[in-house]
């Protein structure tokens, strides 16, 4: 990606210089440097996945581009990024509410994991987005998933002292007894937080 970005900003600067000399004894319009331009980034497209410059509108919140390629080329929905990040899961986890439930309502597998196990409610979990996590859950969201360290949503809650994202999990059947690879249950995990309330939560 770093690489693209470069030769994209290099060609623009060339692209600049061009501009200001006169060819002919004309400068050269700014119709033909967008023709140019035009045709690079198809030369672009072919030599790099489509699916790179999706996931950066996504990071980026460009709703109106995430729709657009996803209506040219509805695989995008399902592929993933170098992390093994879905669309879903890098929008939730960069919290663009919009491209979320875009994606959600365009079909996205709600429960697909990335190269760790995660889930996009677990990543929802750990950064403490509600409102994302409200309609994850109520889209239907697997909230006893767990990921290659046996953690789930509920035990991310705890962990990071999300008080009010436990208690939503709770309410939609999160199970308070599952243990990760420590053998650390929720409650173990927010003992460790020593905060009284969430504490509480997980005591009811």
């Amino acid at each position: 990606m770093a690489v693209k970005v470069h030769i994209l900003v290099r060609f623009n600067f060339i692209l600049l210089k061009i501009f200001r000399f006169e060819i002919v004894g004309k400068l050269i319009t700014n119709q033909f440097v967008r023709v140019i331009k035009c045709l690079f980034y198809i030369f672009i497209y072919q030599i790099y996945p489509m699916n790179e410059f999706f996931f950066n509108e996504i990071r980026n919140g460009n709703f109106t581009e995430v729709n657009a390629m996803l209506k040219q080329n509805p695989v995008l929905l399902h592929s993933k990024d170098q992390r093994g990040s879905s669309p879903l899961i890098l929008a939730t986890y960069y919290d663009q509410l919009e491209i979320v439930e875009l994606l959600l309502n365009s079909g996205a597998k709600i429960d697909m994991k990335d190269a760790s196990g995660n889930t996009a409610l677990m990543g929802v979990c750990f950064k403490g987005y509600e409102d994302i996590a409200k309609i994850l859950i109520d889209k239907g969201a697997n909230v006893n998933e767990q990921n290659s360290m046996g953690a789930t949503a509920l035990i991310y809650a705890a962990t990071f002292n999300r008080a009010n994202i436990a208690k939503l999990l709770l309410e939609h059947g999160a199970d308070k007894t599952i243990k990760d690879v420590r053998g650390k249950t929720a409650l173990e995990h927010a003992e460790m937080q020593a905060v009284p309330s969430l504490i509480a939560l997980f005591k009811d």
